[in-house]
């Protein structure tokens, strides 16, 4: 055989060779780096639970549907060992993402944070509900931990008084975070938020920060006006100051467990319940919702002043009207009955 027969042997088997590579190179690229991710929309978030395995995960991928090709993204999984490497967690997941690119981020955990937020809580019912459904710990969970008395105790709290470790804000959490982490980081928010100067007006009252929040709670039940907060806390200081019972309406809806009550009457009041101010004197037991950041600031900011009354005003704009005296009070307690009359409201 010639040189150039051999030359040209040589020249096509590495041709060959070039083709078969360039081929399984071009798969193992298309595999592995070209897009395998299609959203009806920019981004879209997976939620990965806790104790999943990587037959799970392909198990909600299918049920998402938005893989282009599960046979590529489970090759390249296999590849990158992800199987061993499954992380729970909140996955924010781009369109046109290649598998390489998503495995990168599941194996390495990077998870998005969530945003928790809570507002216009009463009971820890509704508590463990609305936050159940932001993060992964269910709401039995949650509520085992606020209703187990040696565990709260060593917060510093009871049963009726653990509201009051709540702040309503706006928090980043891990998704996948179980009821104690949520607790504990609650707790660690709640020693933040009472810092030497709260601390220091509060003492300055004669009241325990659980107390401050006792009476926040009220206070956010007769209004919404921001502005009347400060001065409805200072009516009730003064009252408290006085040994004069609150006669707080909010207290009795609470003992009912109904706050669709539009006017309290004697029958209302006659409910044996420690919640009720006006059979009961000082706060009661604890929060009857859990106060927001600027109703505790109004009543450790309270307006000093004479007022030992306020009513509704008559014209239902929100806004009350204040009284030194009882007579003056029932004056304006009347109008607004008469009020409620003329919309035929009597319960």
């Amino acid at each position: 055989m010639g040189d150039h027969k051999l030359i040209k042997i040589i020249t096509n088997l590495l041709i060959i060779i070039f083709l078969i590579v360039g081929y399984f190179g071009i798969n193992i690229y298309r595999k592995a780096y070209t897009a395998n991710v299609k959203l009806e929309k920019k981004e879209h978030y997976l939620f990965i639970p806790t104790g999943s395995s990587y037959e799970d995960v392909l198990e909600i991928f299918k049920k998402e549907n938005i893989l282009i090709n599960k046979k590529t993204f489970d090759w390249a999984a296999q590849r990158k060992n992800y199987q061993n490497h499954v992380y729970p967690g909140r996955y924010k997941i781009k369109n046109r993402m290649s598998n390489n690119q998503l495995i990168n981020m599941l194996r390495t955990g990077l998870q998005e944070p969530t945003k928790v937020t809570f507002n216009n809580i009463r009971y820890i019912d509704q508590l463990a509900k609305k936050i159940s459904m932001q993060i992964e710990a269910e709401s039995d969970s949650i509520i085992k931990f606020l209703k187990n008395k040696e565990f709260i105790e060593k917060y510093g709290f009871n049963e009726n008084t653990i509201k009051c470790m709540f702040i309503p804000n706006t928090y980043e959490f891990w998704w996948n975070t179980d009821a104690y982490g949520f607790f504990n980081r609650m707790n660690q928010e709640y020693e933040k938020f009472w810092n030497d100067s709260r601390k220091k007006k509060a003492e300055e009252l004669g009241f325990s920060r659980n107390e401050v929040s006792i009476l926040a709670s009220i206070i956010e039940e007769e209004t919404r006006k921001e502005s009347e907060k400060s001065k409805i806390a200072g009516v009730y200081i003064n009252r408290l100051n006085k040994g004069i019972r609150l006669q707080a309406d909010p207290t009795i809806k609470y003992a009912l467990e109904n706050f669709n009550i539009k006017r309290v009457v004697k029958k209302h009041l006659d409910i044996d319940s420690p919640w009720n101010t006006y059979k009961y004197a000082g706060l009661p037991p604890g929060p009857i919702r859990i106060p927001s950041i600027k109703t505790i600031d109004a009543v450790l900011n309270y307006e000093k002043h004479d007022y030992l009354y306020f009513c509704a005003k008559d014209d239902f704009s929100g806004y009350h009207v204040f009284a030194k005296t009882l007579s003056q009070h029932n004056k304006n307690a009347r109008l607004y009955q008469r009020a409620l009359n003329r919309r035929k409201i009597f319960r």
